[in-house]
């Protein structure tokens, strides 16, 4: 058995394992045998059932298809597939080969996404900066069979607090986010080629991060690299996505540098505002700049309230799961349109709100919200 097999097994626990590993075949037998402990997950019956059953809709009430299915079932061996080791889990997974994966994973996707739009979403290079709200965005957009290449970039680990939106476990606390988001991208396509970058971004990566990708999903705290990575996107005519967390809700932010290279940074929140400008801005201003960025008149008065708290009765600004989740829903959609030079995705800002709908008395409490937003904006100009 290999060398590179024996020595992940003897770490399995290794809190920087992220990639799977393939098993020759030839191999299976020996590393069955030598490591009992291993769980194996052999499902390959049920999922050449299951795409049998894709490819043929007409059994969808009709159950007497056994004598088909076996005749199905008959042109692959019991050798089938593809094995891959999961370091992680301690895991032996037998996979359909790629594109038979594919063709499974994506088979209930169809008329909802078409073939062409779907091969497009596949085979498209997508940067996701930043894992907390990136998280979802990465995993929703695998789920719905897109991008076989992702480059995941974000330098931090997984903290206790950051669990209320991100979809993990506390036995992951000290991980990297970067390398929990790549095991489960992995665990749903181990055909994904996952470029990772625990250093986060920074001068001397960031072109080449960038350079080659089809959208930058711009998810990061730091407002420097918030600005300087639309300015290389915007140079290299890609298009960046960004959800912000709005209470319950999100603010979305389209930029469409694919089709139009003078597009304004953050389409003109930013101003003036450039990458050079805040290397010489002092901590007091950024605070105001952050809140003209986010575009407080879109925030509701909860989040509006929480942000103004920061450094005296909060530690940091609150982030619900409710709004990274659909996030994640909302971006990987648009990742999907955009790859497929939709142009009726169109760059702009714009508000999921459900208080709006599902609250009875929400246009009732119009002047009560102008109120809130007054006094955030007298609040952060106070203390700047």
């Amino acid at each position: 058995m290999g060398q590179e097999i024996e020595f992940m097994i003897a770490n399995k626990n290794d809190k920087n394992s992220w990639q799977p590993v393939l098993m020759p075949h030839n191999q299976l037998d020996v590393l069955i045998k030598e490591h009992p402990e291993i769980s194996i997950i052999d499902e390959m019956h049920r999922n050449l059932e299951e795409l049998f059953l894709l490819r043929n809709p007409k059994y969808r009430f009709d159950k007497n298809y056994n004598d088909e299915l076996n005749k199905f079932l008959s042109c692959y061996d019991k050798n089938f597939g593809n094995w891959f080791y999961f370091p992680w889990s301690n895991t032996l997974i037998r996979y359909l080969p790629e594109g038979l994966h594919y063709e499974l994973r994506t088979g209930r996707n169809k008329y909802l996404i078409n073939d062409k739009e779907q091969a497009k979403f596949y085979n498209a290079t997508i940067v996701f900066l930043g894992m907390s709200v990136g998280s979802h965005i990465a995993i929703v957009t695998v789920m719905t069979g897109g991008a076989k290449k992702m480059k995941l970039v974000d330098p931090d680990t997984i903290s206790g607090d950051n669990l209320n939106r991100i979809r993990s476990g506390f036995g992951d606390v000290g991980v990297k986010k970067a390398i929990i988001v790549a095991r489960q991208i992995f665990e749903i396509n181990p055909y994904t080629d996952v470029e990772l970058y625990l250093e986060g971004l920074n001068e001397e990566n960031a072109e080449k991060i960038i350079n080659g990708v089809d959208v930058v999903i711009e998810e990061m705290d730091n407002l420097y690299w918030k600005i300087k990575a639309r300015e290389i996107a915007r140079q290299k005519s890609i298009s960046v996505l960004m959800g912000t967390d709005n209470g319950d809700g999100v603010i979305i932010d389209i930029e469409r540098y694919d089709v139009n290279k003078n597009l304004p940074i953050l389409n003109g929140y930013a101003e003036s505002i450039t990458s050079e400008i805040l290397k010489t801005i002092i901590p007091n201003d950024i605070p105001k700049m952050a809140g003209k960025i986010a575009g407080a008149n879109l925030t509701v008065p909860r989040m509006l309230y929480s942000v103004s708290e920061v450094g005296k009765s909060l530690y940091s600004w609150p982030q619900l799961g409710t709004a990274a989740n659909m996030c994640g829903s909302i971006i990987s959609m648009l990742i999907r349109r955009i790859v497929n030079k939709d142009k009726n995705i169109k760059s702009g800002r714009y508000s999921i709100n459900p208080d709006s709908i599902f609250e009875s008395d929400y246009n009732k409490k119009w002047f009560s919200r102008k109120i809130g937003f007054f006094r955030f904006v007298k609040k952060v100009t106070e203390n700047s």
